[in-house]
């Protein structure tokens, strides 16, 4: 983290120097958040000075939520100031949505990432830059400890993260910049900026905390700022170390896609939370809770073996079938009637089940091409009582029977996709070819695999 010492303005060109040094390569795509804040716009400057001499390329977007009267000068104001500098602009109008329990500020935020994240996957970029600093980092602290946040939230915005979904990086390069030395330099450049009205008022919490509670700290403990970041990177340290802790347990409770259930209560309760907080993260599901965690564990503690449990939060749910938990997105109801029709595609993307069906040519193995190519290809859901011979050495089972031997838990045979030619069904995934459709040796095959989402 930063010294006692601030960084005046000559210094924080070196500071975002080392930063992209030690996190960028060269010759690297960055999209700039410009927000049109002094900020932002300090380090649009300080980036534009630098990619002088290190090598990479600097494009800058700016999100218009449409909350202000004033957005459009400020997109304005955006785009003018790019093309001073001959730096590639655009703009995101984006649409807020109030409905997700979130606030106005939540909502705003999430839809600026998701704007950002859309621009860099269009472009190619290898970075997110955004123009958080130190004082930023102490807001986002105090908000999550009062708001009763774990070691995750408590460790504050990280340097450089991971956008799940997106080949690019977030990169903060003024993470360890106080605000007063981008003030400073804002000043001693002669730099222009917008300012947000909204900023001023304190009814959202973190305007609250930035001019209300954070002066009168720094009044009564000087340096109470950096103090808050330097316990943000000890409390991220320890963070860390939870997390591979998590990741070894999760390595030893593995079940196929879920977690053997005594195997996680033999952890103890508090180590069974935080492996299960670790793999809410790593499948893309939000943090429960805390008693929502208890719950479950009380549950599959008392439950009967083999008894189902089903325990919901958000859009998502843990189940336990046949002694492993499962973690789920809840889905929509599909009509049994759901039917696509395959056309040679080497990917087919079920949105309405969720997922893709893969194509892939082979020889000698998977479904005969021949026959495939000759025939009605569809694709459909069970609605009851199909059967399949995926071993010529036994009759022909019922799909019933098939799931229960295979272990396929009861929540995902509906919305598995069956592959049916001229109305005969001729391969389930995680089930198997019927053997009359398989390709012969030597013979032009199609192996036919089901990625299902799970976000």
């Amino acid at each position: 983290m930063a010294s006692s010492r601030k960084p005046n303005s000559a210094e924080l060109k070196v500071v975002v120097a080392e930063r992209l040094r030690s996190a960028v390569p060269p010759g690297a795509r960055l999209v700039l958040g410009l927000s049109g804040g002094i900020d932002s716009v300090v380090l649009l400057d300080t980036l534009v000075a630098l990619a002088s001499t290190y090598p990479f390329a600097l494009s800058a977007v700016h999100v218009n939520h449409g909350i202000s009267s004033h957005a459009p000068h400020w997109a304005a104001f955006c785009e003018a100031l790019c093309r001073q500098r001959q730096i590639p602009f655009a703009l995101e109008q984006v649409v807020l949505n109030r409905n997700a329990g979130m606030g106005l500020e939540g909502a705003a935020r999430e839809a600026r990432y998701e704007a950002l994240a859309r621009r860099a996957a269009e472009s190619d970029a290898d970075f997110i830059v955004l123009a958080h600093h130190r004082d930023d980092q102490a807001e986002t602290l105090l908000l999550h400890l009062l708001r009763g946040a774990g070691p995750r939230g408590l460790s504050g915005m990280p340097e450089r993260r991971c956008i799940r979904g997106v080949r690019a990086n977030l990169l903060r390069p003024l993470l360890d910049i106080p605000r007063s030395a981008i003030e400073c330099h804002a000043r001693t450049q002669g730099l222009e900026w917008v300012e947000d009205e909204s900023n001023q008022d304190v009814g959202f919490k973190r305007n609250f905390l930035r001019n209300r509670i954070l002066p009168e700290l720094e009044s009564a403990f000087p340096g109470a700022g950096q103090a808050i970041v330097r316990s943000a990177a000890n409390i991220a340290e320890a963070g860390e170390l939870l997390d591979n802790l998590a990741d070894e347990d999760l390595a030893k409770v593995a079940s196929g896609s879920g977690l053997d259930r005594q195997g996680l209560l033999l952890m103890g309760e508090v180590r069974a939370r935080n492996a299960l907080r670790r793999w809410c993260e790593i499948l893309g599901a939000p943090w429960p809770g805390l008693a929502a965690l208890k719950e479950l564990l009380r549950q599959i503690a008392t439950a009967d073996r083999g008894a189902a449990v089903h325990v919901r939060f958000a859009d998502w749910s843990f189940r336990l079938y046949r002694e492993a938990l499962y973690l789920e997105p809840l889905m929509h109801a599909v009509s049994q009637d759901f039917a696509v029709r395959w056309q040679g595609e080497s990917e087919l993307y079920l949105a309405d089940i969720g997922g893709v069906l893969r194509f892939c040519p082979a020889e000698g193995d998977g479904l005969s091409e021949a026959r495939l190519r000759s025939g009605t290809v569809a694709i459909g859901l069970r609605r009851g009582g199909e059967s399949l011979q995926p071993d010529v050495r036994r009759p022909a089972r019922s799909l019933k029977y098939l799931f229960q031997e295979s272990g396929i838990p009861t929540w995902e045979r509906n919305r598995l996709p069956l592959v049916f030619c001229d109305g005969a069904l001729v391969l389930v995934p995680g089930i198997g070819i019927d053997c009359r459709w398989k390709a012969a040796p030597g013979e032009a095959g199609m192996i036919v695999t089901w990625d299902a989402s799970r976000h």
